[in-house]
């Protein structure tokens, strides 16, 4: 009788496991959309574009960049616009940096623009690793997270480095999360800035 009621704890057990699990799928594939409202660039989960019709609205944004000057969302208005939330302390991100660099030059001279928002940081150290790793690009100083809380009522954005790409429209296209591959960022600039 003991071993009936140890397998019946047990298979208890391995179907809540079960039903968390499916829950906690569905949370992250609905909250921000569905699976099936995007293309999955890379072979993984981590970047994606979303369809058109189905490309949620990008918060106005507004503050003051690295080296004090003032910055509204308007001004990328009919642009395509890399938006990457970094940090100099975290490691990803200088995995990342190098690649952001370079599509930056390769993108920043036709109809895409790059801005970064420094997460949880100061501008001197900010400003210190941008210039270590060519990033030409202004960030916006967001030692509060404050940007990063307005666009986490559009996408989720939980961690450092997370890359948003806007399209013209000023709609959400594309979302990567963890460090950029220049495959993955190449990828989503063709189509959007196409």
């Amino acid at each position: 009788m003991f071993k009936a009621q140890r397998r019946t704890v047990v298979t208890v057990a391995a179907v809540a496991v079960v039903i968390v699990a499916a829950a906690l799928v569905v949370t992250l594939t609905s909250g921000n959309g569905q699976a099936s409202d995007r293309t999955y660039i890379g072979g993984g989960t981590s970047a994606w574009l979303y369809k058109p019709g189905h490309r949620p609205a990008a918060p106005s944004f507004s503050g003051t960049t690295l080296t004090g000057s003032k910055l509204k969302s308007s001004s990328y208005a009919g642009k395509a616009l890399v938006l990457n939330f970094w940090g100099s302390w975290c490691g990803p991100c200088r995995g990342e940096a190098p690649t952001l660099a370079v599509l930056s030059q390769k993108y920043g001279k036709d109809k895409v623009s790059f801005l970064g928002d420094d997460v949880g940081d100061t501008p001197t150290n900010a400003q210190t690793f941008a210039k270590s790793m060519g990033i030409t690009y202004p960030s916006l100083n967001d030692p509060g997270y404050q940007t990063a809380q307005d666009f986490g009522k559009a996408v989720l954005i939980n961690d450092t480095p997370t890359t948003v790409v806007i399209d013209s429209t000023d709609h959400i296209a594309g979302v990567i999360y963890g460090a950029a591959t220049y495959g993955e960022l190449d990828t989503m600039l063709k189509k959007v800035s196409s």
